[in-house]
């Protein structure tokens, strides 16, 4: 695989949630299987990737490429599956321009990766940012430019 290319068939990749402040886990379908049993998580598998499949079909026809996504799901007070949280936001997903793509090249972004790739390069009492608080000032320009691109990406998705 080169960077950005196209898999055949989308991937399910599982996490769970952790607490409060800290980095979501990644698991395997098995350690899922385990957690939540063979049923309900062939269901979440399965919507999910029938989600993300329609989704993207949707935005490739607006001329977007979403390369990956998340869902949550929980539980409602009965124990019907829901699917919660945002839902196909930037902020969830990663939307490339289909115009210009190529495959091995670090394509442009609808999303959040512009605001962390400013963040790599962030520096707090002028020492690079260790991703603690307190997070950096963002600068105005760089709000500016995330916003900019979260509109193009709605835009282009609803019009």
């Amino acid at each position: 695989l080169r960077n950005a290319s196209k898999l055949p068939q989308p991937i399910y990749t599982p996490a769970a949630k952790a607490e409060v402040g800290e980095h979501d886990e990644n698991i395997t379908y098995e350690r899922t299987v385990q957690m939540i049993g063979p049923g309900l998580a062939a269901q979440i598998r399965d919507i999910s990737i029938a989600l993300y499949q329609r989704a993207a079909a949707i935005a490739l026809a607006k001329g977007i490429i979403i390369a990956d996504t998340k869902f949550e799901f929980g539980l409602d007070a009965a124990g019907t599956l829901v699917l919660m949280d945002e839902v196909l936001t930037p902020d969830s997903s990663r939307y490339w321009p289909l115009e210009g793509y190529q495959e091995g090249a670090n394509p442009p972004s609808f999303d959040k990766q512009y605001l962390r790739d400013w963040l790599e390069t962030a520096q707090v009492g002028g020492q690079p940012w260790n991703k603690t608080a307190p997070a950096p000032e963002l600068p105005d320009e760089v709000i500016a430019q995330t916003a900019a691109k979260y509109r193009e990406a709605m835009s282009r998705l609803v019009g």
